[in-house]
């Protein structure tokens, strides 16, 4: 339990009605989870706007409220407190109720369109491979030293975030790793972190939903390398065009990685293989069990990281070369009669292009290609028709789906991919609605030695529908499929 006084340390606040003299017991921003002796703060989401609850904070016992706007009718027994940006300030009481956590260990962040959860996951079963204990905070799950425990954002709101990093203190954790996407630096969530170092992977053509301009996407990312200390490392991918722009303004130590161009830690692809990697790595040839040139440039981030954070080479490439990533990333299964199954998380154009590119480049000879792939609702619409033109140029069939439709009629959706295939590939496109007769028909299509990708959902175990999640797994998907196959 905290005083009030304690935990408005940094807080630049415009007025004070009260003594913040007060034992806080908590700190929330959603008025249903407000105790007696809780913190509230008001904070104006995209949808909803928390000044409208704060007399149902009050109500639920809330004794002390941060807001933009002071409400018409304040209840005496209560402390408020205007300030400019009540997003901003929830990062600073978060942060400082749960005592300042990201000071206490090394934080890593990773950043970039694709590649985020790869990157952290691998530097999360490196370093605990290498004796550490060690936090995850991804899109797949959160973890703390093994402990798993269900993710919901790609990065945690302020309060659940500086819980998540105190639990990993408690537990005696020496590092985290964690993705930051583009929305929680603009939703100030990581404002008030100590980062040891920052990663960047690249930057396509996602999110424009939110971001409205790639420019703003790009000046998102840029923000949390702008924002990092003298102390740390900020490692970019120099074989992207967008890589050194993170660099501009940092304080931090600029290194890159790369597999084209100069870098300083540099890479190159001996062999790609359904079974692995066979990597030039620091004059090490180094075989490794991930697949594609994609998880090359992973494979670059994770073992400069290490290095940066003063590892052992040969112990670093040993670890690395027995991992196998991220759930859902380029995950792949065999049939009976040897056909190929492959999930992955892929849901960007560029992601897509380079999951079959890589497909491409291990094929052998006349395999057909066959890709199940859909696009979500409530997002980007200006990527359906790129993704769907995507696929049909680098598949020898593709099967338009449902992804997560969310509010959307699924068939709308679908219509908008249409709309960027190809005359000439329309012939090897079709579509079906309902994702489980999609994957079972591509299964229906295929024959021996033929591949078949199922793209956008990977790690996810639902599929979302008019606000109702429903168990679904694209490999269960897959495996039962392929039980029937001869």
């Amino acid at each position: 339990m905290k005083y009030l006084s304690d935990i408005l340390d940094g807080l630049a606040f415009t007025e004070l009605q009260g003594s913040a003299d007060v034992e806080i017991t908590s700190v929330t921003f959603d008025s249903r989870q407000v105790k007696p002796g809780s913190l509230f703060v008001a904070v104006k989401g995209t949808l909803v706007d928390g000044h409208d609850y704060i007399a149902q904070a009050v109500k639920n016992g809330a004794i002390a409220v941060i807001c933009e706007e002071l409400p018409a009718h304040t209840a005496g027994e209560v402390d408020y407190l205007m300030v400019a940006d009540s997003g901003k300030a929830l990062s600073i009481v978060a942060a400082n109720f749960y005592g300042r956590p990201s000071e206490q260990l090394k934080l890593v962040g990773v950043t970039g369109t694709n590649g985020k959860t790869t990157v952290a996951t691998l530097l999360y079963q490196l370093f605990r491979d290498l004796g550490y204990k060690c936090g995850l905070l991804s899109t797949v799950e959160n973890q703390i030293n093994g402990q798993v425990i269900p993710s919901t954002h790609t990065t945690p709101d302020p309060i659940e975030l500086n819980s998540l990093l105190a639990q990993m203190v408690e537990q005696g954790c020496d590092y985290c790793f964690m993705e930051v996407s583009s929305h929680a630096i603009v939703q100030h969530r990581i404002d008030n972190l100590l980062f040891s170092g920052g990663i960047f992977t690249n930057l396509t053509h996602d999110h424009l939903d939110y971001h409205k301009t790639f420019d703003s996407y790009l000046k998102a990312k840029k923000t949390f390398f702008d924002g990092l200390p003298k102390s740390a490392f900020a490692l970019t991918n120099s074989d992207d065009k967008n890589g050194n722009v993170m660099l501009q303004n940092t304080q931090a130590h600029k290194k890159t990685y790369g597999l084209k161009t100069m870098a300083n830690y540099k890479a190159r692809i001996l062999e790609n293989q359904f079974s692995g990697l066979l990597l030039h790595i620091d004059n090490e040839e180094v075989w490794f069990k991930m697949v594609g040139t994609f998880n090359a440039y992973n494979l670059l981030a994770v073992y400069a990281t290490a290095m940066l954070l003063d590892q052992d080479k040969a112990k670093v490439l040993t670890s690395l070369s027995k991992l196998t990533g991220a759930e859902g990333r380029f995950e792949y299964i065999a049939a009976p009669n040897k056909v190929i199954g492959i999930v992955d998380y892929a849901h960007t154009p560029d992601a897509v292009q380079n999951v079959l590119s890589t497909i491409h480049d291990i094929r052998k000879g006349n395999e057909k290609v066959i890709t199940v792939i859909g696009c979500g609702g409530d997002r980007d619409k200006t990527k359906r028709p790129v993704m769907a033109k995507v696929a049909s140029e680098w598949s020898d069939k593709v099967i338009l789906t449902s992804d997560n439709p969310r509010s959307e009629d699924p068939a709308l959706i679908i219509k908008d991919m249409e709309e960027g295939v190809d005359p000439a590939f329309k012939r090897h496109t079709v579509s079906i609605v309902n994702r489980h007769e999609a994957i079972k028909t591509a299964c229906m299509l295929a024959n021996p030695g033929d591949i078949i990708l199922v793209a956008g959902k990977g790690h996810e175990k639902y599929q979302e529908i008019n606000g109702v999640k429903s168990h679904f797994d694209d490999m269960e998907e897959l495996e039962e499929q392929f039980k029937l196959m001869n």
